[in-house]
């Protein structure tokens, strides 16, 4: 996959996770608890990974996945519900332009501090940029936080 289709693809799951948490919260309404529109959400994805993995490699992909399992492989899983529980009571508490402005530069702030720990001794001026770039991002999502609509 070339540069413009990854960015095509990373737009289309951003506008994507709009519509998904926008149907999340109204599911929500009309049950008793986040856990009935989350565990559809992983009901689905569940099926859809089953099948895909059962069709490209039958059994043999199910006894991987089994040869796979760890404790720590299940850590993904739970920090992905996670976020999208913190997601959906984001979209009901506070609303979806905060919850996406709160999420987004939280995780340029974790992924800057991620890149810089795996990187062998970066140069400062290398980072200024970048540092930059996620301090006006920080001070965006706090102007997007404190509006009230």
């Amino acid at each position: 996959m070339n540069h413009a289709s990854t960015l095509a693809f990373l737009i289309a799951a951003g506008i994507g996770l709009v519509v998904q948490n926008t149907l999340m919260v109204r599911i929500s309404q009309n049950a008793s608890t986040i856990l009935i529109a989350m565990l559809l959400n992983s009901l689905v994805g569940m099926a859809l990974f089953v099948s895909i993995l059962g069709f490209r490699q039958g059994a043999a992909g199910f006894g991987e996945l089994l040869s796979s399992v760890r404790w720590w492989t299940l850590i993904p899983g739970l920090l992905g519900s996670f976020f999208v529980f913190a997601s959906i009571s984001g979209y009901q508490n506070v609303g979806a332009a905060t919850t996406i402005a709160v999420l987004v530069a939280s995780q340029l702030i974790g992924g800057l501090a991620l890149d810089i720990l795996r990187s062998q001794g970066v140069p400062l001026r290398a980072l200024i940029g970048p540092l930059c770039g996620a301090v006006m991002l920080v001070i965006g999502a706090w102007l997007v936080a404190r509006r009230a609509f």
